[in-house]
């Protein structure tokens, strides 16, 4: 019986199970690891350290490759330093925020353009014949009738012309349309030529369009009409109430 009991003890010796030497010795092997990294990475060597982060980049973050001899392919040498250095000479991309919108840059020619036709307008002491406006529309130039046609006449005088080829030539600077409008007083005219003031008004108009096509504005940006007697700026009932509303307006429309 004792025999027997011995074989038993033996049996189970020989069956201990010893796998778990195999999770334990790679433990300790990424511990060892671990320690030698950061063995490595200690600060009062900073050499090594730079070194050893190079080595990482270039491992990891490698993107171009090239043929090796035996037809494989291997990644390249390119440094750490190399690309460090090639994303410096990479353009700064452009602020888009920082462009100025068609719409401002057409509002200071715009605005360019009054300061220049008032100062011409100073220059040539015309302001009790010429009237600058910064309308909501645009900038309006109005022109008393007076300096550009004879009474019932919608010919422009020829003491004129230089002064409409001054206004003319500032106009070039912009491409804005260009409306003309013809305005008379409410005295009624009765003629062959111009029953009425509407055909007077809108002959008026048409010849400084005529005119200003010919100093090579384009005639695309020109346009007229006439109002008559039927858009006053102020009632007909004196003599410098209706020479005021005989006029004509450029207006250089936004």
């Amino acid at each position: 019986m004792a025999r027997k009991k011995r074989r038993t003890l033996h049996d189970e010796e020989e069956h201990v199970d010893e796998s778990w030497l195999i999770p334990y010795a790679d433990l300790l092997t990424l511990l060892l690891a671990l320690f030698i990294c950061l063995f490595s990475m200690r600060t009062e060597d900073q050499a090594k350290s730079d070194a050893m982060m190079e080595a990482l980049y270039k491992a990891f973050n490698t993107i171009s490759v090239f043929e090796t001899s035996s037809g494989g392919q291997s990644p390249s040498n390119t440094s750490f330093t190399d690309n460090k250095d090639n994303a410096e000479k990479l353009p700064n991309p452009i602020d888009s925020s920082k462009e100025v919108p068609k719409e401002d840059t057409d509002e200071k020619k715009l605005q360019d353009l009054m300061v220049k036709l008032q100062n011409y307008i100073d220059v040539k002491q015309l302001n009790a014949e010429i009237q600058l406006t910064d309308m909501d529309e645009g900038i309006q130039i109005m022109l008393k009738d007076k300096i550009i046609f004879d009474s019932g006449s919608d010919h422009i005088k020829p003491n004129f012309f230089p002064i409409l080829d001054g206004i003319a030539e500032m106009l070039l600077t912009v491409e804005n349309p260009i409306k003309i409008e013809g305005h008379t007083d409410n005295q009624p005219i009765h003629s062959a030529q111009f029953p009425s003031n509407w055909e007077l008004s809108g002959a008026r108009a048409l010849s400084v369009v005529h005119y200003l096509q010919t100093k090579n504005i384009n005639p695309v940006r020109l346009n007229f009409v006439g109002f008559g007697e039927f858009k006053p700026l102020h009632p007909n009932d004196t003599v410098e109430n209706r020479e005021a509303n005989r006029r004509v307006n450029i207006i250089i429309l936004r």
